[in-house]
């Protein structure tokens, strides 16, 4: 097994958060371009949304079949195959000049992304010993928060000086050295055992998984934080970009920075769970994010800058600890119970943008708070709950 510390370990974690970097770059070019994606084609901003929705959609369904796929083909197959497939999509939507052809291409490239997020962890889990999982998982996972940074970077800077077909474009430059560094550092795998590909255990998997009662609430508490912390910072970009305010769209990605402290929150997720227990460090990753919600209420652009920058440590340490957390206590078929996870994760993300959106029409940003402190509340309950029917040695695995 790869411990904590030693060669291999340095050399996987490098090579999965570098492909991280890459997906979640990719996932989160178009959040800063919104606006101007609304402008060139006269959509609205709902429909200019959808750039990042149907991207984020279809890569929560593609992890249903990498996942189970994963069990009987191996993890590091499935992940190179679809990050080649994520980095020429990328390349193709450069040239597209309409948008329904932007969408499909945004829907077929989800379909390529999911192939590393549903697999990376199971793959850690299967290679990695339990000790170095927690912190392999924590580096991994400030990869994603990394990815979302630069990618909405790129989208901005590249966009407002050469385009946002360009902002595509450099993108894929990008993906092609990511992947390619991928396919060097990461080690066989060496304690993988293939299962053969049967559908209907593969069902039986997932309906195992959905019927364990801790599962499924950590698959809640997941997706419903996705929900609304990703969608704040597409509404908070209309915010923005508007009086009084009037932010580019080169601006509108420095303000994904606040990213950052996301990164620092993941990696130290997994050490504070060795102490805490990862259901507490989720309920303390929520308690995070109600703060920094309500000081993106006061006056000012500083005060939202520092409360997205609270927000984005709090979900982060939650994710981290409740990611870990399914691929240690998932009893048969990882693979299945770590994508299961992130299908709640990104269909999170998919919908969420609907369910603030009358909160939005009501009452502004204040309306978004409102709705996203009703869910967080929800959230809060599921992991309190978590922490009370873990066993202590559970709760601190």
């Amino acid at each position: 097994m790869i411990e904590l510390g030693n060669p291999a370990f340095r050399r996987a974690t490098l090579a999965l958060c570098l492909g991280s970097f890459m997906i979640f770059a990719n996932v989160y070019l178009t959040q800063p371009l919104l606006p101007m994606l609304a402008e060139d084609f006269g959509v609205s901003p709902l429909l200019a949304g959808w750039s990042f929705t149907v991207t984020t959609l279809m890569l929560g369904l593609s992890l249903l079949v990498y996942g189970p796929l994963s069990d009987a083909l191996g993890r590091r197959s499935i992940m190179l195959i679809t990050m080649t497939g994520a980095a020429l999509t990328t390349l193709a939507l450069a040239l597209v000049r309409e948008y329904q052809a932007l969408l499909l291409l945004r829907a077929l490239q989800g379909i390529f992304l999911g192939g590393l997020p549903a697999v990376a962890i199971a793959y850690m889990g299967d290679e990695f010993s339990k000790r170095a999982v927690a912190v392999a998982v924590g580096l991994y996972i400030s990869g994603n928060s990394l990815g979302g940074i630069g990618g909405r970077l790129i989208g901005g800077f590249v966009g407002e000086w050469l385009g946002w077909s360009n902002a595509f474009l450099v993108m894929s430059g990008i993906s092609l050295v990511c992947l390619l560094a991928f396919a060097l550092l990461l080690p066989p795998s060496q304690h993988f055992s293939a299962r053969p590909v049967r559908p209907r255990q593969m069902l039986a998997d997932l309906l195992h998984h959905l019927r364990n009662p801790v599962l499924l609430t950590v698959y809640i508490i997941g997706g419903l934080n996705f929900f609304i912390f990703i969608n704040q910072y597409s509404y908070i970009t209309f915010v923005l970009s508007d009086a009084p305010y009037g932010l580019s769209p080169a601006l509108l990605g420095l303000l994904f920075l606040t990213y950052l402290t996301g990164t620092i929150g993941s990696t130290i997720a997994g050490r504070v769970a060795l102490h805490l227990g990862q259901p507490r460090c989720m309920a303390l990753g929520i308690l995070i994010l109600m703060t920094g919600s309500l000081v993106t209420l006061l006056p000012g652009l500083p005060a939202i800058v520092l409360g997205l920058l609270i927000n984005s440590f709090g979900f982060f340490f939650a994710h981290s600890s409740a990611s870990s957390w399914v691929s240690h206590n998932a009893g048969r078929a990882k693979a299945s119970a770590s994508s299961l996870y992130l299908v709640f994760y990104y269909l999170g993300a998919s919908s969420g943008g609907f369910y603030l959106h009358p909160f939005w029409s009501a009452a502004g940003w204040s309306g978004v708070v409102a709705g996203s402190l009703l869910v967080f509340g929800l959230t809060l309950g599921c992991a309190l709950w978590l922490a009370r029917q873990s066993s202590p040695a559970l709760a601190a695995s």
